[in-house]
């Protein structure tokens, strides 16, 4: 009853499926129209796309037409998933001895290795440079059956605890933090609005900020509006983005992006003006900046999204904060980096590598310490 006649070139693509999907992170890409192929996609490995290969092959034409083939495959995946350049991996398993693959090897960005068991994998340095485990974790002990279970069994998990993490991400969340922004700036509003003191008291200040040591205004200038217009339009986008966004960051990292995003707009406004200015838009740009982020990083399931709605909404309010007057866009300008960098170091669940978020501390440090230092020390 255990026995199970499994043809050698299935047990090959079973292995490899298992190795790619359980060991290495990768998930199935729907293909309209393929057949005798797996496409496998990991946006955060070397090789983006790795194919397995199974159906034959008889010679160089054939093999040149299914290049064609996933060249454009690759595009459509490229602009998709907004990636600048993706590496691919084909896999084949069932090429036929009129083949030479050899006469394909200068093909940009795609890479191909011709097997017929797992070892021969070791004969390809660019396959063991990025996946050194691989022959070792395609060996199994298991046969027929028990292997056919074993491997089904271990890709069900994946997929379970991957639908897991997709689903804490992206359930919804009460934006307790997002109330408590909106409300701390209409009570300061209201404040304002019996006392005329507080908005010259508290606004960010080039001046009184380097000559009178005010650095208190790069903060508190966030929470402040000259108007009920600018604050029911900032209100409302801190809602409506907000929402989103601190549902998918969690509390303490929105939060923590959204006073650094604020920070890092007073920076750059007080850098290029001398003007008074006020208002939590620089804090929203940085909410657009994370968003941005957050969806290059999730963008197998956010990329008509980022597309269609994040980013021409931050290149219109760019262009309006260029037009019309008495904005202050660079602080908007300020907000949007600093909201990507704080984002970057604070992490995506799930996603982010300490690496990473390494980075993201030293290039947040690094973009509001030359602010400062052009500023404060050089006093340009």
């Amino acid at each position: 009853m255990n026995e199970l006649v499994i043809d050698k070139k299935e047990e090959l693509v079973m292995k490899l499926l298992h190795y790619f999907i359980t060991e290495r992170g990768y998930n199935p890409v729907i293909i309209r129209g393929v057949k005798d192929e797996i496409w496998l996609e990991n946006l955060e490995d070397d090789y983006k796309i790795v194919r397995i290969v199974s159906g034959y092959i008889h010679n160089n034409e054939q093999f040149k037409f299914d290049l064609f083939k996933t060249k454009n495959l690759l595009k459509t995946i490229k602009k998709k998933t907004l990636s600048f350049k993706i590496n691919a991996l084909s896999i084949f398993v069932n090429l036929g001895d009129n083949v030479d693959i050899t006469k394909f090897e200068d093909t940009p960005n795609i890479k191909f290795a011709n097997i017929h068991e797992a070892s021969d994998l070791d004969k390809y340095r660019f396959v063991t440079s990025a996946f050194p485990d691989i022959t070792e974790d395609m060996d199994f002990r298991e046969k027929g059956l028990e292997l056919f279970m074993k491997i089904t069994s271990d890709i069900n998990k994946k997929n379970e605890d991957d639908a897991k993490m997709n689903e804490d991400v992206f359930r919804p969340k009460k934006p307790i933090i997002t109330y408590a922004l909106i409300a701390i700036n209409v009570v300061v509003f209201i404040l304002s609005v019996f006392n005329d003191a507080i908005l010259p008291m508290f606004a960010v200040n080039r001046e009184l900020i380097v000559n009178f040591n005010q650095y208190y205004r790069l903060f508190t200038g966030m929470f402040l509006h000259a108007g009920i217009l600018h604050l029911l339009f900032n209100m409302y986008a801190l809602y409506i983005i907000g929402m989103q966004l601190e549902s998918f960051l969690g509390k303490a990292k929105y939060l923590i992006v959204y006073l650094l995003s604020g920070i890092g707009a007073s920076m750059l406004s007080i850098f290029f003006s001398n003007s008074f200015s006020v208002g939590a838009s620089g804090a929203i740009f940085g909410l657009m900046g994370a968003l941005l982020y957050f969806g290059y990083h999730y963008r197998v399931y956010l990329d008509s999204v980022v597309k269609s709605q994040i980013i021409p909404l931050i290149v219109l309010n760019l262009i309006l904060g260029f037009t019309i007057s008495g904005v202050d866009n660079w602080a908007h300008i300020g907000g949007l980096v600093s909201g990507i960098l704080a984002t970057m170091a604070v992490g995506v669940k799930y996603k982010s590598t300490k690496f990473e978020m390494i980075n993201g501390v030293i290039m947040y440090l690094i973009f509001i310490g030359f602010l400062g230092y052009m500023v404060f020390v050089r006093g340009i």
